[in-house]
C-alpha cells in the first residue's frame, strides 16, 4: 500500500470519528469569528490539495506526443544546402592547394606502393686469368694442366 492511501484512509477515520463523538453547531464554532473560520477552512482544502498530489518530487507528468517528436531526427540538410550556396566567401587556390598538399599521403590508401629493387644476377669480379695469377703467385709448385 502506498503512504498517500494510508494517510488517505486515516483521514477518513479521524474525519468519522470526530463528527460522531461531536454534536454539529456547538457553542465553540458560535462564538467563533467568522474569518476565522474561513481561514482555518481555507488551510484544510490547501492542505488537502497539497497532500492529494504525487509523493515524487519533481515528477512532471510529460506528453507521448512531445517525446516523440524529442527524440526523432531533425533534417538540416536543406538549411545546410541553402547556407553553402549563399556563401560568397571563395578560397583561393593557392590556399585551397596548400590543404590538399597537407591533407594528401595521410592514410596508407595514398602512399603508392614501393617496387622492391630488382637484384641484379650476382656475377665475380675475377676472370679467369685472375684466378690463374693467383694459383701462380700462391702455389708455385703445383703444375697446371692448361
Amino acid at each position: 500500500m502506498s503512504v498517500s492511501l494510508l494517510r488517505k484512509g486515516l483521514e477518513l477515520l479521524e474525519a468519522s470519528t470526530v463528527s460522531a463523538s461531536r454534536p454539529k453547531g456547538t457553542a465553540t464554532t458560535a462564538t467563533q469569528p467568522k474569518k476565522q473560520l474561513l481561514t482555518r477552512k481555507k488551510k484544510k482544502i490547501v492542505s488537502r490539495r497539497t497532500r492529494d498530489k504525487a509523493t515524487v518530487k519533481g515528477k512532471v507528468t510529460k506528453s507521448v506526443l512531445e517525446e516523440y517528436k524529442k527524440l526523432q531526427a531533425v533534417d538540416h540538410f536543406q538549411e545546410n544546402l541553402q547556407y553553402m550556396m549563399s556563401s560568397q566567401f571563395v578560397t583561393g587556390s593557392a590556399i585551397t592547394q596548400k590543404v590538399l598538399a597537407q591533407n594528401r599521403g595521410r592514410k596508407a590508401r595514398d602512399h603508392p606502393e614501393t617496387e622492391a629493387k630488382k637484384k641484379k644476377p650476382e656475377g665475380t669480379v675475377f676472370t679467369d686469368e685472375d684466378f690463374q695469377k693467383f694459383e701462380k703467385e700462391y702455389f708455385p709448385g703445383v703444375v697446371n694442366p692448361n
